[in-house]
C-alpha cells in the first residue's frame, strides 16, 4: 500500500472508505481537514490538541502548499519556510493526526454518524528503492511548467525538492498531463497505467470506469487520441495506453468466468425519481451508468433486440466480439439500469407516454442511423443500393448473405472500411472504394485502411461518382471522375475538384455509399416541440445536455452527428449531470 509522509499506511488506490464523524473540538470526535496550506496546519494542529482524531488529506505528496514560498508570516520575523518546516514537523509527529498526502477526497456524504468520506490515494512512482542519485531529473523528456514559480520557467516531470531534508524525495508531477487532456472523458490514464505497472490491476480499472463505464469496448475500438498526443512518442513510442485499458478488463472478466470474482453491490438507491432512455447506445448506457452512481433509477428503451446501438449495430464482429459488448452492459445491468428491447419510442410509445409512466426526466441517445444520399444521377433508378449502415446491421444482426459479386463502397470514413471489409467476408468477389480526396485526407483509422488493403480491398483514392450505370434495372457500374485537391475547406481539408476528361468506369452489381450518417427522428412525430438542426440534430444546451423541453435531455451522434464511442459517453457524462442537476431543483 502506498504510504503517506508519517510512515502509515494510507488508503490502497484508488479508493478506500474511511468513516469520520463530524465537527467538534474534542470530545474524542474525528475531523476530516482537507488540504495542508496554513489554515489546513494550524486548524490540524489546533483540533488534535483539542482531542481530536484528525486525518488531514492533501493531494500534493508534501505538506504546506503555497505555505512555503511565502516570506515572512504575518507578526513574526521567522521566514515562512522555516516556520512551515516547524509545523510540518509538528504536525507528522502529532499522535493524534494521520496524514495522508497524494490523496484525494472522492466522495464526501452525509450519514446518520457523520460523513462517510471515501479517499483516492495515487500509486507509488517512486518507490523506496529509489537511491536519490538524480539521474532521472537528467534523462527526463518531460517539461511542465514549474508551478511553484508561477510558470514562469520549466522544469522536469521529476521533482525533487530542493526544500528541507526530511522532504528530500523526488515525485513526478502530478498535473494533467496531455494524454487527460486529449481524452474526451478525461481518464485519469497516468493513475491506471501507474496502479498496472504495480500490479494492482482492479484497482487501475476501477480508476478507468470512473469516467468509462465500457473499458472492455473502447479498448477495442477507440481511436485512442491519448496515444497519439503522448509524449513519450517524441523519444520512442507512445505509450500502448488503450491495450492497458483492454487488458484490464479482460483480466476482470476471465476472473469472473473462473468464479473467482463477483459481481459489485449495486449502488445503493436513494432518490425516488426514475429517468428514461431512448437507446441503449453509448450515451444512453453512460447515462443510465451514472444516474445509479447517483442513486437514481432509470430504464433504457431500445429499439433493437441488442445492447449498445451502433457498437453492435455498426461495428463488425472480427473488429468489436459480441461478448465483450455484453461484458460493459451487463456490469451496467448490474448497477439497477434496467433494459428493455424491442421496445421502441414512437407512434405507440410517445414522450408524453413515458411522462405518464411516471419517467421525471428522458434522455435522448438515439444515435444516427440514417444513411445519406450521393445525389448523382442514376441513385434512384436501379435497384443494387444499399446504404453502409443498413447493410452493416443486417450482417451484424445474423444475415451473412453476400450482396452482390463485385461492390463498391464510396465514402472514406471508418463505416466504408467496416463495410468494405464486411462484404470480402461474407463472399464478394470484388470490393472497391471510391475515396474523393487523398489517403491523407482518410479519417478512417489508418490501421484499418491497412488491414483492408492486406486482405484485398482495392482502393481508388482522388475519385468520385458522376452516375450509376444500369441495364434492366439493375446496377452494372458506376462512372467516376478523376479529382485534384484544390484549396482548404471548412473541414480545413483540401476540396476536392474534378478533373476535366479523367472519367473512368467501375463494374459493380451492388454500390454501397458510406459518406455519412444523420438522425432519424421520425420517431417523434410532428408534436414533440424540440428544436431541431437542419440537419436533423437535436439543439441542447452543451453545459448539461438539456434541450429547449426542461424535461428532455440528449446527446451522443443525435446530437453531433456520427462521432466515435468515446465522445458518446463524454455526452453520456455531460447529459447525467445536468439530468442530476434538473431532477434536484
Amino acid at each position: 500500500m502506498p504510504k503517506g509522509e508519517n510512515g502509515r499506511e494510507a488508503p490502497a488506490a484508488p479508493e478506500t472508505t474511511e468513516t469520520t464523524a463530524a465537527g467538534g473540538n474534542g470530545g474524542g470526535r474525528s475531523v476530516l481537514v482537507v488540504g495542508s496550506d496554513l489554515a489546513g496546519l494550524v486548524t490540524a494542529l489546533d483540533l488534535a490538541d483539542a482531542g481530536a482524531r484528525v486525518a488531514l488529506v492533501d493531494e500534493s505528496p508534501f505538506l504546506g502548499g503555497t505555505f512555503k514560498r511565502h516570506a515572512l508570516l504575518p507578526g513574526s520575523e521567522m521566514p515562512a519556510f522555516c516556520r512551515a518546516t516547524e509545523m510540518i514537523q509538528r504536525v507528522k509527529s502529532h499522535p493524534g493526526i494521520e496524514v495522508m498526502t497524494g490523496t484525494a477526497v472522492s466522495r464526501l456524504r452525509k450519514s446518520d454518524a457523520g460523513f462517510d468520506a471515501a479517499f483516492r490515494t495515487a500509486a507509488t512512482r517512486v518507490t523506496d528503492a529509489c537511491d536519490e542519485c538524480g539521474d532521472c531529473v537528467l534523462v527526463c523528456p518531460i517539461k511542465p511548467y514549474d508551478t511553484f514559480n508561477e510558470g514562469l520557467v520549466l522544469r522536469t516531470a521529476i521533482d525533487w525538492p530542493s526544500t528541507s531534508s526530511h522532504e528530500a524525495r523526488p515525485n513526478i508531477e502530478r498535473e494533467t498531463p496531455i494524454c487527460v487532456e486529449t481524452c474526451p472523458v478525461h481518464i485519469d490514464i497516468r493513475q491506471y497505467v501507474g496502479l498496472i505497472a504495480e500490479g494492482k490491476f482492479a484497482e487501475a480499472l476501477a480508476v478507468v470506469r470512473e469516467k468509462n463505464p465500457l473499458p472492455a469496448t473502447c479498448g477495442r475500438i477507440c481511436p485512442h487520441p491519448c496515444e497519439s498526443a503522448c509524449n513519450r512518442g517524441h523519444q520512442d513510442e507512445a505509450v500502448a495506453i488503450d491495450a492497458l485499458k483492454r487488458f484490464v478488463s479482460d483480466y476482470e472478466a476471465a476472473l469472473r468466468r473462473e468464479g473467482k470474482l463477483d459481481w459489485p453491490a449495486p449502488p445503493k438507491r436513494t432518490h425516488k425519481e426514475k429517468v428514461a432512455i431512448v437507446g441503449a447506445g453509448p450515451a444512453g448506457l453512460t447515462v443510465g451508468h451514472d444516474l445509479a452512481l447517483a442513486g437514481y433509477g432509470s430504464t433504457i428503451f431500445e429499439a433493437s433486440p441488442v445492447p449498445g446501438g451502433m457498437m453492435y449495430l455498426g461495428i463488425p464482429e472480427y473488429r468489436l466480439p459480441r461478448d465483450i459488448i455484453d461484458e460493459d452492459v451487463d456490469y451496467i445491468k448490474n448497477m439497477g439500469v434496467e433494459i428493455l428491447y424491442d421496445a421502441p419510442v414512437g407512434p405507440d410509445l410517445t414522450l408524453e407516454d413515458l411522462r405518464k409512466k411516471g419517467f421525471k426526466a428522458i434522455f435522448l441517445g438515439v444515435g444516427a442511423h440514417s444513411g445519406l444520399k450521393l445525389k448523382v444521377p442514376g441513385e434512384d433508378d436501379f435497384e443494387g443500393f444499399m446504404d453502409a449502415i443498413v447493410f452493416l446491421r443486417k450482417v451484424n444482426l445474423g444475415d451473412t448473405e453476400k450482396p452482390g459479386e463485385k461492390v463498391i463502397v464510396i465514402g472514406g470514413g471508418n463505416s466504408a472500411i467496416d463495410a468494405a471489409r464486411t462484404a470480402l467476408r461474407t463472399g464478394c468477389d470484388e470490393v472497391h472504394i471510391v475515396y474523393r480526396r487523398s489517403r491523407k485526407e482518410m479519417p478512417a483509422n489508418p490501421w484499418e485502411v491497412d488491414a483492408a488493403m492486406e486482405e484485398g480491398v482495392q482502393i481508388s483514392y482522388l475519385a468520385a461518382p458522376v452516375r450509376i450505370l444500369g441495364e434492366k434495372g439493375k446496377v452494372v457500374g458506376m462512372e467516376c471522375v478523376q479529382m485534384r485537391l484544390g484549396k482548404l475547406d471548412a473541414s480545413g481539408r483540401r476540396r476536392p475538384v474534378p478533373v476535366d476528361g479523367s472519367e473512368f468506369v467501375i463494374e459493380a452489381d451492388i454500390i454501397v455509399p458510406a459518406i455519412s450518417q444523420r438522425p432519424d427522428i421520425e420517431f417523434l412525430g410532428d408534436d414533440h416541440g424540440l428544436d431541431i438542426s437542419r440537419w436533423d440534430s437535436f439543439e441542447i444546451d452543451t453545459r448539461t445536455g438539456q434541450t429547449n423541453v426542461p424535461d428532455v435531455f440528449a446527446g451522443g451522434d443525435d446530437v453531433t452527428g456520427p462521432a466515435t464511442v468515446i465522445e458518446a459517453i463524454a455526452a453520456g457524462h455531460v447529459a447525467a449531470g445536468g439530468i442530476v442537476k434538473y431532477l434536484s431543483e
